[in-house]
């Protein structure tokens, strides 16, 4: 009866939904289904951050409307952290309160492309960035991300035409699904081409804190950065806060000015107590970040490991909670076959873009012994 609008029609079926489709089928059937699929952790959000909503939660003033931008003590927390965490100075006027990084990337476009200008993101990647571009009636503009070439884009491929009628650039390292890692020669080039070309470099750095024998990088870390870096961080993935809904977008004051302009118009703001519980994570022992790394890095040893003893060929990740598996066969036809064959689910490489095809990757987000189970699981089985 009702017709979509055209830019919801451009959009593909959103991954995740076709992937819990397919487990509810399997759990129909009685198959209790070992899901490495979507990036939730499994890992409780801490226990000082949870009290610290409690109390927050019975405070009268938290009950009223929030402000646009965010308390000032939650942006405060977050300029401590780049302080302690990157050595990076931000003023938290330069900072503001988000609604999950999703959020904020999506709506970053509808501040600054209009029809006929483009917008550059890296794939395969989290479609998001196209599907903003496509909601704010730009034009995606793919990066392919390939392995020979560590899995960074090749800025020198942008046609000129591209980079001149370019609003927006979406980079995110530690990179998901790849898991690459983007060292401060890339930063580098990545900043003086969006400076040169007065192209906003919006960098999703979800996994900022996720690292083994690595520290990632912020791109805010180069001294140039601040003229064209917008940077969205998160305490979905550093802090296992993915239902609270709380992350943060600091940099180029006219990036930010803009996307809050827009949040002004959409939202109202992040719950206040949530922000009380932001301040406490962002604030409290970095102890909490390193042990989730500890849990993350002996999963990422047993399941490539254990691959490896399969007969894949599987290298161990330097940041992020993903394995980027390649395997010999297109990517759903893989996921399909072992969810079919083991009770196991992945998600299909092709889902994140067309270059992420002939890859599958792995969610660190299970314990070992359900690790265990699942190399158990796919021992002897033949996918064909």
């Amino acid at each position: 009866m009702f017709e979509l609008a055209e830019r919801l029609r451009k959009l593909p079926p959103y991954l995740f939904a076709e992937l819990d489709e397919m487990k509810a089928k399997k759990e129909s059937e009685g198959v209790n289904v070992i899901d490495f699929g979507v990036g939730d952790p499994d890992l409780p959000t801490p226990k000082h951050v949870v009290e610290a909503m409690k109390k927050a939660v019975e405070k009268v003033e938290n009950q009223k409307y929030p402000s646009y931008a965010g308390k000032y003590e939650f942006r405060e927390a977050v300029s401590n952290f780049y302080r302690r965490r990157k050595g990076v100075e931000v003023e938290p006027d330069s900072v503001i309160a988000l609604i999950g990084s999703k959020e904020g990337i999506a709506h970053l476009p509808l501040a600054f492309v209009e029809s006929g200008d483009y917008v550059i993101y890296t794939e395969p990647g989290y479609p998001v960035y196209h599907s903003s571009a496509i909601m704010a009636g730009g034009i995606p503009y793919e990066l392919p991300l390939k392995e020979e070439n560590g899995f960074l884009p090749d800025l020198d491929s942008i046609p000129d035409e591209v980079a001149r009628k370019a609003k927006i650039m979406f980079l995110n390292y530690p990179n998901n699904p790849t898991t690459a890692v983007a060292e401060m020669d890339f930063i580098k080039e990545a900043v003086d081409f969006c400076i040169d070309n007065k192209i906003i470099l919006a960098h999703d750095a979800a996994y900022s804190e996720i690292g083994f024998d690595y520290r990632p990088r912020s791109f805010l870390e180069y001294e140039n950065a601040f003229e064209c870096v917008i940077e969205f961080g998160s305490l979905s993935k550093t802090y296992n806060m993915t239902g609270w809904r709380i992350a943060y977008a600091l940099g180029n004051e006219d990036a930010v000015k803009g996307l809050l302009k827009v949040k002004t118009n959409v939202d109202s703001g992040v719950f206040n107590a949530v922000q009380e519980a932001g301040m406490a994570a962002l604030n409290g022992s970095d102890d909490v970040i390193e042990e989730n790394n500890a849990i993350y890095r002996e999963r990422r040893d047993r399941l490539v490991d254990g691959l490896k003893e399969l007969g894949f060929k599987v290298e161990k990740p330097k940041a992020t909670f993903y394995v980027w598996l390649r395997v010999d066969m297109p990517s759903m036809e893989f996921a399909k076959q072992l969810l079919d064959k083991a009770g196991v689910l992945v998600t299909p490489g092709v889902g994140f873009g067309k270059s992420g095809e002939g890859y599958v990757r792995f969610a660190l987000t299970r314990d070992v012994a359900v690790i265990d189970e699942a190399l158990r699981r796919m021992e002897g089985v033949d996918i064909v």
